[in-house]
């Protein structure tokens, strides 16, 4: 595999996995710090949160996993933009319909497009 791919595969997994252990493990302290996010101690709230972020952190161990296993890097890379790029839809829907939201979350939004794109072209160069 190409250098480029590795390290945008790599990217894309450590900050899944970062982001899925913290909210995870914390997910009250970890919104407040990283998005400005107040969350209450709600039961249904923290679970709803808690099941995002195993998501993210499964996500981002199957996208590592295509670093080393070549078999999996083509998956690795669709999981990667389905994921990001997800995520930036989404957050454009809520834009239009919510509003505008904080500074930190305007700024994963263009992190998330960014290595949502960078997947996008690192897959368009493995079918090429």
């Amino acid at each position: 595999m190409e250098i480029v791919g590795i390290i945008v595969l790599s990217l894309s997994a450590l900050l899944l996995i970062f982001i899925g252990i913290s909210r995870l493990s914390n997910p009250v302290n970890t919104y407040l710090k990283n998005s400005g996010i107040q969350l209450e101690n709600d039961a249904s709230l923290l679970n709803e949160m808690r099941g995002v972020s195993s998501v993210m952190l499964f996500a981002g161990i199957i996208i590592a996993l295509g670093i080393f296993i070549a078999k999996l890097t083509l998956t690795s890379h669709i999981i990667a933009i389905l994921i990001f790029i997800g995520f930036v839809i989404g957050r454009i829907i809520s834009l239009k319909a919510d509003g505008k939201p904080s500074k930190q979350i305007t700024q994963g939004i263009i992190f998330e497009l960014v290595l949502g794109l960078a997947n996008v072209f690192c897959l368009i160069n493995i079918w090429s």
